[in-house]
């Protein structure tokens, strides 16, 4: 066996690449691969034909029959798995069940989401799989609109949340009353099941609410203090209804009604772009949970707390208009990095109602002093809402840099009636008490980011301690590692005059820790993003949640006591990573779980034990609700390996191999890098798209991201992509040396070269890169598209990063440190880092005045002149309605490229926007990046 010093994986007749690696003094540049392998012992393959392995080509027919007959398969995994459950607990004791449950779900042969229920059994057998029936709640019911046409707020917040399905996509539920209120057909429609008028036994006719209303209403929402009235937003203002008699009333006055962006920047209870986008936050209004008997009898006094927002300071951008033939364009607000933010307040709407639920008086009310007085470094309100018991609104407040969280107690005592004159305002302040003030009662403070997440729950305080406050809250910023803990502290009330102007100083409304108890520990995390969840059993003292504690490939349910922490157990099995739903009378839970060979299931499980040892109830199958799929006969799981940077930290990768692996021949190899410095992708669940190519590229996909890897892994990306976004390709480039040839152990055992144990070489090799902070969100194993700032990667080194899904732009990958990789596909590219949002742009590379080396370093559309001569090296896909990263990024790097006489190849999807929503749409973009893959690769 031969032994050579370094892997020879570029063409030697590539003399173009040899340039681009030369640095400006003429000595080679030194790449990740480079250095990698300087020292590495590898086995040198012969150059010959009988060593590549064979790859046969389809025609753009062919892939197109494989692609239709893979999408049928992956859709039917996705889409059909139920979610959104409520368990609603029965009572009566002749009935054979012990829950009735509610969720979201496709049924056969349906294309659209929609309300569906289950019943759960008192008893089962043991010997038998219980497969629950889905049931119809709603009677031949069509949520999706007529010919699928969303209006405008529809189809943008579809975008937000990265929706795919049709249908029924969200409900919000009431319990005691059994009322579901939910949007459909553009439309808002109600139904009642449960309560005190029993459940039902057949499917029912949903209830359209009427409305005088101009536009769509959205965001609805059940008032939990009294189920008569709901909440929504239309023409971005707040509004409330009754139910029952269909009296509308509008709360807020921001719109002026003018068809002008430019004329009308206000708005009440929305969540705008970046908070939607970057935050993860939807909503902008929230119901307090009780109500205040004021008045004569039988009054009532109902509160909204709600964030109004002025965009007057905030750029105006232009995008093409869906109705194209109309030649027509749609203008947004978006905040671009280093500019303005939209200028936000926290304000109160009061209703009060009669006895007959008649709206007797409405009053809008606003802090005692201005909002950005009070609170002059808050730019961001991540979170909001109000405490069980109503005593307190609360709020957390992020700064610009993202490095302090601040969690707010707002008494509604603070708020007053909004003055028409400083006179006024001072004769509703003296109305306020001198011992009413806002809470500070915890902070964040990092030198990284701090990632904003749900983990948040408050306390009833106890009769005669109402000086004291204890909560549960998740925090990553003490340790490194996102973890659980229970914090008491001490309400400090001071004496205000609120008549007088407020001066703020360092240290006001602080509140001082008691006592904070670490509930979870150790070099793992506590899931709290994207919609997780813990569950608090205020009776056992338990609280339930999420995590990695066993392996960071794998998602459990675990317990811990709040109240004497120490042991963590978890319920769920390992080998599969599981998304789980708790019961509210904490005996059941949901799991939907898969494993890399297993497709989703969902099931149905009991908590049983001794009551005394609530800790130790051992999880037991109860029923199913959705059994795996079968796999494709062809298909062949990934495996997954680990390996350790030159930083020393252990990473993950994935590989697929092709269908007819031959060990020791060469295999065109695809690296699919998602890995922003939040994500990780390897997880041991099923992935929609496993094989994103028909069996004969061999993907090897590896993320470099930050998942459940703590804070100083993040605090060395954030070095890294402040400088010039080059970590996170490092650590990419790293991750091909446990997929190259370099497996000289085995070899000595007279077996070929190997990758995990495969008989894999590379030979021509494509990164393929998808940075993002947020897997699909709701629907991790969907990535619904990509990255493609990946392109700066191409920049500097001949090794340029390809993208093949289509999702936010994240990251930076500007040092291009992964050598001889012909060919690059970008979808939807940030080329121009300085025209990208405020707050996801800022929360990575600081403000550009403050970075302004970084800003130019990272953006490939001011490097074309390092990017290849030849044609078919570059593949360029956006959709020309893009809202979130505006077709300017690819006109631009166009421009530019045609500028230096540079090659490429443009794909255009005229009637998308940042993800590709058209089924016929989606099916192109896959055909003809397998296409292209198969030609230039």
């Amino acid at each position: 066996m031969q032994k050579v010093k370094r892997a020879r994986l570029e063409n030697e007749t590539s003399g173009s690449w040899r340039s681009s690696l030369t640095s400006s003094g003429g000595r080679p540049r030194m790449t990740a691969v480079d250095a990698l392998l300087e020292n590495a012992e590898v086995v040198e393959m012969e150059e010959t034909a009988s060593s590549q392995f064979h790859v046969e080509k389809h025609s753009w027919e062919g892939l197109r029959d494989i692609i239709h007959g893979s999408r049928k398969y992956t859709g039917m995994i996705v889409n059909k798995a139920p979610h959104d459950f409520q368990f609603v607990r029965k009572t009566e004791e002749s009935s054979p069940h012990s829950h009735r449950l509610y969720y979201l779900g496709m049924p056969y042969g349906s294309r659209e989401n929609s309300l569906l229920y289950s019943e759960i059994p008192k008893k089962v057998r043991k010997e038998a799989l219980l497969l629950l029936s889905w049931k119809q709640m709603l009677d031949h019911f069509q949520a999706t609109p007529h010919h699928g046409m969303y209006s405008r707020e529809e189809e943008l917040l579809r975008e937000r949340k990265r929706l795919g399905v049709f249908g029924i996509t969200s409900y919000d539920f009431h319990r005691e009353s059994g009322l579901f209120l939910f949007q459909a057909s553009n439309s808002l429609f109600h139904c009642r099941d449960g309560g005190k008028n029993g459940f039902m036994i057949s499917p029912m006719k949903p209830l359209e609410l009427k409305t005088q209303c101009s536009g769509p209403r959205m965001d609805p929402k059940i008032c939990p203090a009294d189920p008569s009235f709901f909440s929504f937003i239309n023409n971005n203002d707040l509004w409330v209804a009754n139910i029952e008699t269909g009296e509308e009333r509008r709360l807020t006055y921001c719109q002026k009604g003018l068809s002008s962006v430019l004329d009308d920047p206000k708005s009440a209870g929305v969540a705008t772009f970046v908070i939607q986008e970057e935050f993860d936050r939807f909503t902008g209004y929230w119901w307090c949970p009780t109500s205040c008997q004021e008045g004569p009898e039988g009054w009532k006094t109902l509160r909204i707390l709600y964030e109004e927002v002025d965009e007057s300071e905030v750029e105006i951008i232009h995008v093409p208009s869906p109705a194209l033939e109309e030649r027509k364009t749609d203008s947004y607000r978006y905040p671009r990095t280093g500019y303005k933010n939209p200028k936000i307040s926290l304000k109160l709407a009061e209703l009060q109602t009669d006895s007959q639920g008649k709206i007797v008086c409405a009053q809008d009310k606003e802090l005692v002093h201005p909002f950005a007085t009070m609170f002059p470094r808050v730019e961001y309100i991540a979170r909001a809402g109000w405490t069980r018991d109503g005593k307190y609104a609360w709020a957390m407040f992020l700064d610009r840099p993202q490095q302090l969280l601040q969690v707010v107690f707002l008494p509604p005592a603070l708020f007053i009636p909004v003055p028409e004159s400083e006179e006024q305002r001072l004769e509703f302040a003296k109305a306020v008490p001198e011992n009413v003030q806002p809470f500070i009662i915890y902070e964040e403070v990092t030198d990284v980011w701090i990632n904003v997440h749900d983990i948040f729950y408050p306390f009833c305080q106890p009769e005669g301690r109402e000086d004291e406050l204890c909560f549960i809250r998740a925090n990553e910023c003490k340790t490194g590692f996102c973890h659980l803990y229970r914090v008491t502290v001490v309400l400090k009330r001071d004496s205000h005059d609120w008549t007088r102007p407020y001066v703020p100083s360092k240290g006001d409304f602080k509140c001082p820790i008691k006592e904070e108890v670490a509930l979870t520990t150790g070099e793992w995390e506590v899931l709290a993003r994207h919609g997780s969840k813990i569950w608090v059993n205020e009776e056992t003292k338990l609280v339930y949640f999420q995590g990695t504690k066993d392996t960071p490939l794998e998602h459990h349910l675990y317990a811990v006591s709040y109240e004497t922490p120490g042991e963590v157990a978890r319920l769920t099995s390992l080998g599969f990573s599981h998304s789980c739903s708790m019961s509210q009378n904490f005996d059941m839970f949901i799991s939907h779980y898969s494993s890399v060979s297993t497709p989703p299931c969902v099931h149905v499980y009991k908590l049983s034990g001794p009551d005394d040892d609530p800790l130790h109830k051992q999880p037991k199958f109860w029923a199913s609700m959705m059994e795996a799929a079968s796999c494709p006969a062809d298909y062949i799981p990934p495996e997954i390996f680990h390996f350790r940077t030159q930083s020393d930290v252990e990473l993950y990768g994935m590989v697929y191999k092709p269908h007819n692996l031959q060990p020791g021949k060469k295999h065109p190899t695809v690296l699919f890098v998602y890995g922003g410095p939040q994500v990780c992708r390897e997880h041991r669940r099923h992935l929609r798209g496993a094989e994103p190519t028909p069996g004969n590229e061999d993907p090897c996909p590896f993320s470099g991201g930050g998942a459940s890897r703590g804070l100083l892994w993040r605090r060395e990306k954030a070095r890294t992509c402040r400088a010039s976004g080059s970590g996170l390709v490092r650590a990419a480039a790293e991750g091909l040396i446990p997929a190259a040839p370099t497996a000289v152990a085995l070899r000595r055992q007279q077996k070929p070269c190997t990758c995990c144990s495969s008989g894999l070489v590379p030979a021509t090799l494509v990164v393929v890169a998808a940075a993002a902070t947020r897997a699909s969100r709701r629907q991790q194993q969907v990535p619904q598209g990509s990255c493609a700032s990946s392109l700066a990667a191409a920049a500097v080194a001949p090794a340029t990063a390809a993208t093949l899904w289509w999702q936010q732009p994240r990251a930076c990958y500007l040092s291009g440190l992964v050598p001889a990789m012909p060919v690059a596909i970008a979808g939807a590219p940030v080329t121009v880092w300085m025209a990208y949002d405020t707050g996801y742009t800022e929360r990575y590379m600081d403000v550009p005045e403050n970075n302004q080396q970084g800003y130019e370093a990272g953006s490939v559309a001011l490097h074309v002149d390092e990017l290849p001569n030849e044609p078919n090296r570059l593949l360029i896909l956006h959709g020309f309605l893009d809202e979130n990263v505006h077709f300017f990024h690819t006109n631009f790097l166009i421009s530019q490229l045609i500028r230096a006489g540079k090659p490429y190849q443009l794909q255009i999807y005229p009637n998308e926007r940042h993800s590709i929503r058209c089924p016929e749409s989606g099916e192109h973009y896959e055909i003809t990046l397998l296409h292209f893959l198969q030609e230039y690769l």
